[in-house]
Protein backbone atom coordinates (compact mmCIF):
# COMPACT_ATOMS: atom_id res chain seq x y z
CA UNK A 1 0.00 0.00 0.00
CA UNK A 2 1.34 3.40 -0.91
CA UNK A 3 1.28 6.08 1.50
CA UNK A 4 -1.50 7.95 2.33
CA UNK A 5 -1.87 11.31 3.78
CA UNK A 6 -5.34 11.59 5.62
CA UNK A 7 -8.18 12.42 3.50
CA UNK A 8 -9.95 14.54 6.56
CA UNK A 9 -8.50 16.52 9.20
CA UNK A 10 -10.05 16.61 12.61
CA UNK A 11 -10.02 20.03 14.62
CA UNK A 12 -8.15 20.60 18.46
CA UNK A 13 -11.78 20.82 20.06
CA UNK A 14 -12.72 17.45 18.62
CA UNK A 15 -9.64 15.35 19.59
CA UNK A 16 -10.29 17.05 23.48
CA UNK A 17 -13.67 16.17 23.11
CA UNK A 18 -12.55 12.67 22.61
CA UNK A 19 -9.96 12.52 25.28
CA UNK A 20 -12.05 14.27 27.51
CA UNK A 21 -15.02 11.89 26.92
CA UNK A 22 -13.05 8.76 26.81
CA UNK A 23 -12.10 6.43 30.07
CA UNK A 24 -11.26 3.45 28.49
CA UNK A 25 -8.68 2.79 25.42
CA UNK A 26 -8.32 -0.84 23.53
CA UNK A 27 -4.72 -0.68 22.70
CA UNK A 28 -4.29 -2.93 19.45
CA UNK A 29 -0.48 -3.79 18.79
CA UNK A 30 0.39 -3.09 22.62
CA UNK A 31 4.54 -4.03 23.16
CA UNK A 32 5.41 -5.48 25.93
CA UNK A 33 8.95 -3.68 25.84
CA UNK A 34 9.20 -0.73 27.40
CA UNK A 35 11.17 1.48 24.32
CA UNK A 36 8.49 0.86 22.00
CA UNK A 37 6.02 3.66 21.19
CA UNK A 38 2.68 1.77 21.93
CA UNK A 39 4.34 0.74 25.37
CA UNK A 40 5.29 4.42 26.23
CA UNK A 41 1.73 5.95 25.03
CA UNK A 42 0.08 2.94 26.99
CA UNK A 43 2.02 3.72 30.52
CA UNK A 44 1.36 7.30 30.09
CA UNK A 45 -2.63 6.55 29.04
CA UNK A 46 -2.67 4.31 32.24
CA UNK A 47 -0.82 7.40 34.31
CA UNK A 48 -3.48 9.80 33.32
CA UNK A 49 -6.72 8.04 34.04
CA UNK A 50 -7.35 5.85 31.25
CA UNK A 51 -7.83 1.97 31.41
CA UNK A 52 -6.30 0.35 28.53
CA UNK A 53 -7.00 -3.15 26.93
CA UNK A 54 -4.16 -4.46 25.48
CA UNK A 55 -4.24 -6.18 22.89
CA UNK A 56 -1.15 -8.45 21.20
CA UNK A 57 -0.54 -11.64 20.13
CA UNK A 58 1.65 -13.10 22.87
CA UNK A 59 2.02 -12.46 26.66
CA UNK A 60 -0.97 -12.63 29.28
CA UNK A 61 -0.16 -9.44 31.05
CA UNK A 62 1.64 -5.78 29.76
CA UNK A 63 1.27 -3.01 32.43
CA UNK A 64 -0.32 -4.87 34.69
CA UNK A 65 -3.52 -5.61 32.67
CA UNK A 66 -5.03 -8.58 31.12
CA UNK A 67 -3.35 -9.21 27.50
CA UNK A 68 -6.71 -10.03 24.84
CA UNK A 69 -6.04 -11.38 21.63
CA UNK A 70 -8.82 -9.26 19.83
CA UNK A 71 -11.07 -6.60 20.25
CA UNK A 72 -13.51 -9.10 20.30
CA UNK A 73 -12.68 -10.40 23.53
CA UNK A 74 -13.36 -7.73 25.50
CA UNK A 75 -16.67 -7.49 26.66
CA UNK A 76 -16.53 -3.91 28.23
CA UNK A 77 -17.48 -0.67 26.40
CA UNK A 78 -14.39 0.85 24.90
CA UNK A 79 -14.24 4.68 24.21
CA UNK A 80 -10.83 4.39 21.89
CA UNK A 81 -9.44 2.10 20.04
CA UNK A 82 -5.84 3.30 19.47
CA UNK A 83 -4.34 1.27 16.68
CA UNK A 84 -0.13 0.77 16.61
CA UNK A 85 -0.16 -1.83 13.40
CA UNK A 86 0.68 -1.05 9.95
CA UNK A 87 -2.12 0.91 7.92
CA UNK A 88 -3.07 -2.41 5.77
CA UNK A 89 -3.90 -3.82 9.13
CA UNK A 90 -6.29 -0.85 10.14
CA UNK A 91 -9.32 -2.44 8.17
CA UNK A 92 -9.59 -5.86 10.19
CA UNK A 93 -9.66 -3.45 12.84
CA UNK A 94 -12.48 -1.87 11.67
CA UNK A 95 -14.08 -4.78 10.68
CA UNK A 96 -13.71 -6.15 14.37
CA UNK A 97 -14.80 -3.21 15.65
CA UNK A 98 -17.99 -2.61 13.44
CA UNK A 99 -18.60 -6.49 14.37
CA UNK A 100 -18.44 -5.58 17.91
CA UNK A 101 -20.55 -2.46 18.08
CA UNK A 102 -19.79 -1.42 21.62
CA UNK A 103 -17.15 1.09 20.47
CA UNK A 104 -17.31 4.78 20.11
CA UNK A 105 -13.38 6.02 18.54
CA UNK A 106 -11.41 3.92 16.07
CA UNK A 107 -7.58 6.08 16.25
CA UNK A 108 -4.64 5.38 14.18
CA UNK A 109 -1.48 6.84 15.83
CA UNK A 110 1.19 9.13 14.12
CA UNK A 111 2.15 7.70 10.69
CA UNK A 112 -1.23 4.98 10.23
CA UNK A 113 -3.17 5.99 7.21
CA UNK A 114 -5.88 4.17 6.07
CA UNK A 115 -8.30 6.76 4.20
CA UNK A 116 -10.73 3.70 2.93
CA UNK A 117 -11.16 1.94 6.24
CA UNK A 118 -11.39 5.01 8.11
CA UNK A 119 -14.48 6.12 5.64
CA UNK A 120 -15.84 2.66 6.80
CA UNK A 121 -15.86 3.01 10.29
CA UNK A 122 -16.75 6.46 9.64
CA UNK A 123 -19.53 5.63 8.01
CA UNK A 124 -20.57 3.03 10.42
CA UNK A 125 -20.87 5.80 12.91
CA UNK A 126 -17.39 5.65 14.74
CA UNK A 127 -15.88 8.97 15.27
CA UNK A 128 -12.24 8.87 13.89
CA UNK A 129 -8.79 10.07 14.11
CA UNK A 130 -6.20 9.49 11.99
CA UNK A 131 -1.94 9.69 12.66
CA UNK A 132 -2.41 11.62 15.37
CA UNK A 133 -0.53 10.43 18.79
CA UNK A 134 -3.04 9.93 21.88
CA UNK A 135 -0.18 11.14 24.07
CA UNK A 136 1.18 14.03 22.66
CA UNK A 137 -2.28 14.75 21.93
CA UNK A 138 -3.31 14.37 25.63
CA UNK A 139 -0.06 16.45 26.69
CA UNK A 140 -1.33 19.37 24.32
CA UNK A 141 -4.95 19.49 26.13
CA UNK A 142 -2.70 19.49 29.69
CA UNK A 143 -0.60 22.28 28.99
CA UNK A 144 -3.75 24.60 27.68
Amino acid sequence: MACEFPSENITIGELRDILEESKTVAIVGLSPKPEKDSNRVAKYLQQNGYKIYPIYPKEETILGEKVYRSLSEIEDDIDIVNIFRKPEIVASVVDEAIEKKNIKTIWTQLGIVNNEAIKRAKDAGFKTVQNHCTKIEHQKLQEG
